[in-house]
Formats: structure tokens, sequence, C-alpha cells
């Protein structure tokens, strides 16, 4: 397993936490805290994972939605990877150009989460709107109807509620305050989108049949 600053000894991930590395080893062999073997049989931890599961177990009420959504965005690439996009009905109706812009759109809905999330107020809604109106948009130039244009988003984020939930899981957090928090601020972000999607959409069908 390749060395770099994602991943820690158990002598680090004691540092980290505060206490003997005997007891990290007690909590990962119970199941405890996530834990990973190198083929030499040497545990190593996640960083992210590691700080995660330290902030739930001290009973922390605030941990940083922003970051759990950057650890889970830096995952994305497998939940909308080609083959699962292919089987969508609205995405086979695309032609390669228009493929590849809904592809690097969801870039922009992650990264527009991460500053929603960051920010708060009307700054991060400002972002979910101007992503609304492009996704609707989009849909509008590359002639899918009203509910392609809605599917099309709720695929992408259907990908990023996996990866966060998966972020969770592989660290061992239970559920509670902190996954609310997060889920909260992800609901709040994509339904501001979905809503200024669909509003746009409708004003650009007005227009159009004028």
């Amino acid at each position: 397993m390749k060395a770099d600053m994602n991943w820690l000894s158990l002598r680090e991930a004691a540092q980290l936490l505060g206490v003997h590395p005997g007891t990290v080893r007690n909590w990962a062999d119970k199941g405890l805290l996530p834990v990973y073997r190198t083929r030499g049989g040497h545990r190593r931890f996640k960083r992210n994972e590691v700080e995660l599961w330290a902030s739930t177990a001290r009973g922390e009420s605030s941990v940083d939605p922003a970051s759990v959504v950057q650890t889970a965005v830096h995952n994305i690439r497998l939940k909308i990877s080609e083959g699962r996009l292919a089987a969508e009905p609205w995405y086979q109706k695309l032609d390669e150009e228009a493929r590849q812009q809904y592809r690097e759109s969801a870039r922009s809905l992650f990264r527009g989460l991460v500053t929603y999330l960051s920010t708060g107020g009307e700054d991060g809604l400002a972002e979910a709107r101007s992503i609304g109106y492009e996704y609707a948009s989009r849909a509008r130039r590359f002639s899918l109807n009203g509910p392609d244009a809605a599917r099309a988003f709720l695929f992408f984020r259907g990908a990023l509620l996996q990866s966060v939930i998966e972020v969770y899981q592989s660290a061992n957090v239970p559920s509670g305050r902190v996954w609310g928090q997060v889920l909260l601020g992800v609901n709040g972000f994509t339904d501001a989108v979905l809503l200024n999607l669909l509003d746009t959409f409708e004003r650009l069908e007005r227009g159009s049949a004028k």
C-alpha cells in the first residue's frame, strides 16, 4: 500500500487520537475503528476516516460538512462511471458532445455543494440557482424534456448521496446529529438546484412557445 499523507501508521493514528498505540490496536481489532492491512500485515488507517470517527466518538456536534463532502467527492468517479450512465434512458438520447457536458456538469454540482456548505447564506443559494439554470438550459439545448432534465440531475444527486453515506459507513460513524447536519446541508442545496431547474425549464419552454 503506497504511503502518503492520506494513510496513517498505527503510531500516527494513536498520535492523532491522543491515545496509546495499544488502544488503537484494540479498537481496530474489535472493529470499532476502520483499519486496513498491508501485504506485510501492518495496520494502516485512512486519515479522513480517523478524523471523522474521532469527532463523533468525542461527541462533537459540528463536524465540518464541507470536509465530509470533499471526501465523498474524491471518490465520486466510481459512482458516475460511463457504464452506469449508459444504462440511463435519458443519457441514451444524447450525442457524445452532450454526454461529455453532463459528465463535466457533475463536477460543478459537487464543487457548488462544497461552496454552499462552506459559506451558506445567499452566496450558497446563488450557487444552487446558477447550477439549476445550467442543468435546465443544457437539457433544452440537447432536446431533453422536463422529466428527463430532472432525471439527469437526480442521477448525479443520487451518486453524491451514496458516496456521502459510504464515507460515514467506512468510518464506522453511527447515525445521529453529525450525520443529520450533513444530510440537511446536502438536501438543502440539491433541493434549491432542483427547484430552480424546474422553474427555469418551464420558463424556457414558455419562451420558445411564443
